[in-house]
Protein backbone atom coordinates (compact mmCIF):
# COMPACT_ATOMS: atom_id res chain seq x y z
CA UNK A 1 0.00 0.00 0.00
CA UNK A 2 2.93 2.33 0.59
CA UNK A 3 3.74 2.30 -3.14
CA UNK A 4 0.16 3.30 -3.92
CA UNK A 5 0.30 6.21 -1.45
CA UNK A 6 3.58 7.40 -2.94
CA UNK A 7 2.13 7.14 -6.46
CA UNK A 8 -0.94 9.14 -5.41
CA UNK A 9 1.15 11.93 -3.91
CA UNK A 10 3.52 12.03 -6.89
CA UNK A 11 0.82 11.90 -9.56
CA UNK A 12 -1.53 14.39 -7.90
CA UNK A 13 1.13 17.12 -8.03
CA UNK A 14 1.60 16.51 -11.76
CA UNK A 15 -2.09 16.11 -12.59
CA UNK A 16 -3.12 19.42 -11.00
CA UNK A 17 -1.17 21.23 -13.73
CA UNK A 18 -3.07 19.47 -16.54
CA UNK A 19 -6.26 20.76 -18.14
CA UNK A 20 -9.43 18.87 -17.11
CA UNK A 21 -9.80 17.31 -20.58
CA UNK A 22 -6.21 16.03 -20.52
CA UNK A 23 -6.66 14.69 -16.98
CA UNK A 24 -9.83 12.90 -18.00
CA UNK A 25 -8.19 11.24 -21.01
CA UNK A 26 -5.20 10.16 -18.90
CA UNK A 27 -7.41 8.75 -16.17
CA UNK A 28 -9.54 6.94 -18.75
CA UNK A 29 -6.39 5.41 -20.21
CA UNK A 30 -5.23 4.33 -16.73
CA UNK A 31 -8.65 2.84 -15.90
CA UNK A 32 -8.79 0.97 -19.22
CA UNK A 33 -5.33 -0.48 -18.62
CA UNK A 34 -6.30 -1.49 -15.09
CA UNK A 35 -9.45 -3.21 -16.41
CA UNK A 36 -7.32 -5.12 -18.91
CA UNK A 37 -4.86 -6.17 -16.20
CA UNK A 38 -7.65 -7.15 -13.77
CA UNK A 39 -9.37 -9.19 -16.47
CA UNK A 40 -6.15 -11.02 -17.32
CA UNK A 41 -5.50 -11.76 -13.64
CA UNK A 42 -9.06 -13.06 -13.16
CA UNK A 43 -8.56 -15.31 -16.20
CA UNK A 44 -5.44 -16.72 -14.50
CA UNK A 45 -7.61 -17.34 -11.40
CA UNK A 46 -5.26 -15.36 -9.13
CA UNK A 47 -5.81 -12.92 -6.27
CA UNK A 48 -3.95 -9.58 -6.39
CA UNK A 49 -1.33 -10.93 -3.96
CA UNK A 50 -0.54 -13.79 -6.37
CA UNK A 51 -2.28 -16.67 -4.58
CA UNK A 52 -4.62 -18.86 -6.61
CA UNK A 53 -8.40 -18.71 -6.18
CA UNK A 54 -9.91 -21.30 -3.90
CA UNK A 55 -11.40 -23.96 -6.22
CA UNK A 56 -15.12 -24.53 -6.51
CA UNK A 57 -16.80 -26.92 -4.14
CA UNK A 58 -17.75 -30.31 -5.61
CA UNK A 59 -21.30 -30.47 -6.95
CA UNK A 60 -23.74 -33.08 -5.71
CA UNK A 61 -25.63 -33.49 -8.99
CA UNK A 62 -22.82 -32.97 -11.45
CA UNK A 63 -23.30 -35.15 -14.49
CA UNK A 64 -20.22 -37.19 -15.36
CA UNK A 65 -18.34 -35.99 -18.42
CA UNK A 66 -19.65 -32.42 -18.16
CA UNK A 67 -17.01 -29.79 -18.80
CA UNK A 68 -17.25 -26.78 -16.50
CA UNK A 69 -16.24 -23.32 -17.64
CA UNK A 70 -13.64 -21.38 -15.75
CA UNK A 71 -14.91 -19.15 -12.98
CA UNK A 72 -15.91 -15.59 -13.84
CA UNK A 73 -15.64 -16.18 -17.60
CA UNK A 74 -18.38 -13.67 -18.48
CA UNK A 75 -17.85 -11.43 -15.47
CA UNK A 76 -14.44 -10.30 -16.71
CA UNK A 77 -15.72 -9.13 -20.11
CA UNK A 78 -16.09 -5.44 -20.94
CA UNK A 79 -19.86 -5.89 -20.89
CA UNK A 80 -19.80 -6.40 -17.13
CA UNK A 81 -16.48 -4.85 -16.04
CA UNK A 82 -16.96 -1.12 -16.61
CA UNK A 83 -14.63 1.87 -16.61
CA UNK A 84 -15.73 5.28 -15.34
CA UNK A 85 -13.58 8.39 -15.35
CA UNK A 86 -13.87 12.12 -14.87
CA UNK A 87 -11.21 14.83 -14.45
CA UNK A 88 -10.68 13.85 -10.79
CA UNK A 89 -11.05 10.06 -10.62
CA UNK A 90 -10.93 6.77 -12.48
CA UNK A 91 -12.92 3.69 -11.41
CA UNK A 92 -13.08 0.07 -12.53
CA UNK A 93 -16.34 -1.50 -11.35
CA UNK A 94 -18.89 -4.13 -12.24
CA UNK A 95 -22.26 -3.34 -13.82
CA UNK A 96 -25.76 -4.20 -12.54
CA UNK A 97 -26.25 -7.80 -11.37
CA UNK A 98 -22.60 -8.56 -11.91
CA UNK A 99 -21.78 -6.14 -9.08
CA UNK A 100 -23.65 -8.26 -6.54
CA UNK A 101 -21.97 -11.46 -7.72
CA UNK A 102 -18.55 -9.78 -7.65
CA UNK A 103 -19.11 -8.40 -4.13
CA UNK A 104 -20.06 -11.83 -2.80
CA UNK A 105 -16.83 -13.33 -4.13
CA UNK A 106 -14.63 -10.29 -3.38
CA UNK A 107 -15.48 -10.32 0.32
CA UNK A 108 -16.46 -13.99 0.80
CA UNK A 109 -20.10 -13.34 1.75
CA UNK A 110 -23.15 -15.59 2.05
CA UNK A 111 -25.61 -15.67 -0.85
CA UNK A 112 -28.29 -17.83 -2.37
CA UNK A 113 -27.27 -20.23 -5.11
CA UNK A 114 -30.46 -19.44 -7.02
CA UNK A 115 -33.73 -17.67 -6.24
CA UNK A 116 -35.24 -20.56 -4.27
CA UNK A 117 -31.95 -22.22 -3.32
CA UNK A 118 -30.14 -22.52 -0.04
CA UNK A 119 -27.67 -19.95 1.27
CA UNK A 120 -24.00 -20.76 0.82
CA UNK A 121 -20.85 -19.21 2.25
CA UNK A 122 -18.68 -18.36 -0.75
CA UNK A 123 -14.90 -18.44 -0.62
CA UNK A 124 -13.05 -15.13 -0.78
CA UNK A 125 -11.74 -14.52 -4.29
CA UNK A 126 -10.48 -10.98 -4.78
CA UNK A 127 -11.53 -9.90 -8.26
CA UNK A 128 -10.37 -6.29 -8.07
CA UNK A 129 -7.22 -5.02 -6.39
CA UNK A 130 -3.71 -3.78 -7.02
CA UNK A 131 -1.20 -6.48 -7.94
CA UNK A 132 2.58 -6.06 -7.77
CA UNK A 133 3.14 -4.61 -11.24
CA UNK A 134 0.07 -2.35 -11.34
CA UNK A 135 1.63 0.65 -9.60
CA UNK A 136 4.66 0.57 -11.92
CA UNK A 137 2.39 0.31 -14.96
CA UNK A 138 0.32 3.30 -13.83
CA UNK A 139 3.54 5.28 -13.32
CA UNK A 140 4.67 4.39 -16.83
CA UNK A 141 1.31 5.47 -18.29
CA UNK A 142 1.41 8.82 -16.51
CA UNK A 143 4.97 9.48 -17.64
CA UNK A 144 4.20 8.50 -21.23
CA UNK A 145 1.13 10.75 -21.25
CA UNK A 146 3.09 13.71 -19.88
CA UNK A 147 5.92 13.16 -22.36
CA UNK A 148 3.53 13.17 -25.33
Amino acid sequence: MNDLDELTAWASALLVKLEPAARRSLLREVATEMRRRQSARIAEQRNPDGTVFEPRKPQLRLRPGRVRRTMFNRLRTTRFMKVQSDPNSAVVTFASRALRIAEVHQYGLRDRVNKAGMEVQYARRELLGFADGDVERITDLVLAHLAA
